[in-house]
């Protein structure tokens, strides 16, 4: 690992992340329910004891939502020992580790191998291995699902540069190249964008789908097409 990442990840919920990993109840239950529009559409078929994997799983928030809904085989890594102590602290199954180190020396396979916020943190190289990797430890059927920033995304810019550390940032048709370059060929994206989980998310999911209307006009002025994913970071479900 190169020496400013063992700098910054190190600490990085004390030097970036703490206001991000101290959160209260009412916020957590924000994200589980985003969750719920957002991911669990792709989980709700998988059984409770399906073998999961959570690649830079940070101070377990995931994890959390992954054993509301009844999993009980979740097991996530990150480089930061600041992050990983939260996790454990919560019960988890955590493991200090680094991504690279982790998977080229297990020889276990998953059903389901999340990465939220995690890839953009690579270069092209690195990406190359990184998913070629994480392909060769799903099973048949299996999913890989990530978050990362939108490089094509209306307001993407304070995700893109508000972390040092980003390194790679891709939009659908990039990441559609990386993945199928290692067999990943049926790829979903989802916007991460407002939920309709009540009147206020109601109304911000219809201006949202209303600016989208108006995005896509003037872009099909410029170029003569449009585009779906606006949203300053997007969810991608690649199966294998």
């Amino acid at each position: 690992m190169s020496n400013y990442r063992i700098q910054f990840y190190e600490k990085y919920h004390t030097q970036f992340n703490s206001q991000i990993s101290q959160v209260d109840s009412k916020v957590l239950s924000s994200l589980f329910t985003h969750y719920d529009f957002k991911i669990f559409p792709y989980l709700k078929n998988f059984k409770v004891n399906t073998h999961i994997l959570e690649l830079g799983c940070g101070p377990g928030y995931l994890l959390d939502y992954l054993k509301l809904k009844g999993f009980t085989n979740s097991f996530g890594i990150d480089i930061s020992s600041e992050q990983i102590e939260i996790a454990k602290s919560k019960g988890h199954n955590a493991k200090l580790a680094d991504v690279f180190d982790f998977l080229r020396n297990s020889t276990e396979k998953y059903d389901l191998i999340f990465a939220f916020d995690l890839i953009e943190h690579f270069s092209k190289d690195e990406l190359l291995e990184l998913t070629s990797l994480i392909y060769n430890h799903l099973n048949k059927d299996g999913l890989f699902i990530i978050r990362t920033p939108n490089g094509q995304g209306l307001f993407s810019g304070q995700v893109i540069y508000g972390d040092l550390t980003h390194q790679t940032i891709f939009t659908p048709n990039s990441l559609t190249q990386l993945f199928s370059n290692v067999g990943f060929n049926h790829l979903d994206f989802i916007e991460n964008a407002p939920v309709r989980k009540n009147l206020v998310g109601f109304l911000r999911a219809k201006m949202w789908a209303a600016l989208k209307i108006i995005l896509n006009f003037f872009m099909l002025i410029e170029v003569g097409g449009t585009q779906k994913i606006w949203t300053r970071d997007f969810y991608c479900v690649a199966k294998k």
